[in-house]
């Protein structure tokens, strides 16, 4: 077997130097990246969407773009082995800032409104979200060519870190905008688009390894885990059933604080600030606990309080105050950084050091399949309650006792995880 000193001689692995220039350009990239990312997926899709009088069906179509696109990993996959990793993610960043683009003209898409208006920031999103994928097909690969064994929860500590506090500083300057601006979403598209540009000049110089001549990476082999690997199944369940219902719950509950209460996006976007605080917040906490209990209680416990918080929502629902929703959404964005970070110590358990890209890529696959299910389902079954008759409130409430139950069943099939 070559040795880890032959290997690096032969340039197959990065040496010391390397790996360090590697995460000095990782860490300071990725707030860049993940600012990008955030805007064109997340909360601000939601309200801009709204304000072009995009259905619940739409809407969730929208929150499923990325992860339905986690599908294209399967075929960029093939790639890997051929085409050089960082060449792959170049590609997926110039395919997401180019199809993000048309958005920071916003403003005259609202004005002319109608169907075109609303089919053109869909599409836009589409492609920001292809193009996101592509790039996540090969970034936490690259990332384990530049991290020390034992220094995996730092340098991820490090990584988290700077990208919550670069979110809360954009989304607390977007809700200072949307104040004063209305539906100004155009110049925060803008900015977004830009930050996307930064990351993209600071990946180009990032440091890969020489191929070692391994045979080419194979999306069948990939879907082949799924067979063999019964720890790799039970996590999945575990993930699908906790992350699917939030999911299909949190965007909804968006149009319903819009569409019901009557807020403004400026009040909304304080809840996004506050969803990026509590993650913030508790993440040392959590890996701290993680490392203290394991990451089963952790599953189980914040299953419990996230099920606990949207059966909250479902009684409150349109007559909870603003203060409130703003709680809720600091506590549950900080259960949901705990799942994330026993998901991540599993996960890597699980993947195997040296060969860790199929396990990596089928386990984002699959979860974002479901990912994605969900709020395509919740914004057709609510559109169709709604139309049938039901008042828009009650459905919003159905759905977030239903999301609370599914949350409820998550840490079952983790049970055999216990001792991750």
């Amino acid at each position: 077997m070559r040795t880890e000193a032959t290997a690096a001689a032969l340039g197959t692995v990065l040496g010391p130097a390397e790996r360090g220039r590697g995460r000095r350009i990782a860490v300071l990239s990725h707030p860049a990246g993940m600012t990008h990312r955030n805007a064109f997926t997340d909360q601000l899709p939601t309200l801009a969407l709204v304000g072009l009088g995009a259905s619940e069906t739409w809407i969730g179509f929208q929150r499923a773009f990325e992860p339905l696109s986690q599908l294209l990993q399967l075929p960029t996959l093939r790639m890997v082995g051929r085409v050089r990793k960082r060449s792959i993610l170049i590609a997926g960043q110039t395919i997401a800032v180019a199809g993000g683009a048309p958005l920071a003209a916003y403003g005259a898409l609202a004005s002319s409104g109608g169907d075109p208006a609303l089919a053109l920031a869909l599409a836009s999103l589409w492609l920001t979200a292809v193009g996101i994928v592509i790039a996540q097909t090969v970034w936490f690969p690259l990332l384990r060519c530049y991290v020390e064994p034992g220094r995996i929860g730092a340098f991820f500590g490090v990584l988290r870190t700077g990208w919550h506090l670069t979110l809360i500083a954009f989304y607390l300057g977007a809700q200072r905008w949307l104040e004063r601006h209305p539906g100004g979403f155009g110049a925060l598209f803008g900015v977004a688009t830009a930050a996307g540009l930064v990351r993209l000049a600071m990946i180009a110089r990032l440091p890969e390894p020489a191929s070692d001549g391994a045979p080419r990476l194979r999306a069948r082999d990939a879907v082949g885990l799924l067979r063999r690997h019964a720890g790799l199944r039970r996590y999945l369940a575990g993930m699908i059933l906790a992350g699917a219902p939030r999911r299909a719950a949190l965007p909804f509950a968006l149009v319903m604080m819009r569409r019901s209460m009557g807020l403004s996006d400026a009040d909304v976007m304080l809840t996004t600030v506050a969803s990026f605080a509590g993650g913030f917040a508790s993440l040392y906490a959590w890996g701290r606990l993680v490392d203290r209990l394991g990451p089963f209680s952790v599953f189980a416990g914040t299953a419990l309080a996230s099920a606990a918080l949207l059966l909250w929502l479902a009684i409150a629902g349109s007559g909870a105050t603003l203060a409130a929703l703003i709680a809720f959404f600091f506590v549950f964005a900080a259960m949901s950084a705990g799942v994330g970070v026993a998901d991540t110590h599993v996960l890597f358990g699980l993947s195997p050091e040296r060969e860790a890209t199929p396990t990596l890529v089928i386990a984002d696959v699959t979860t974002s399949l479901a990912y994605g299910a969900a709020p395509v389902l919740a914004g057709v079954a609510l559109d169709r309650a709604i139309a049938g008759g039901v008042d828009a409130a009650t459905a919003y409430r159905s759905l977030f006792a239903l999301a609370a139950i599914a949350i409820l069943c998550a840490p079952l099939p983790l049970r055999g995880l216990r001792r991750a």
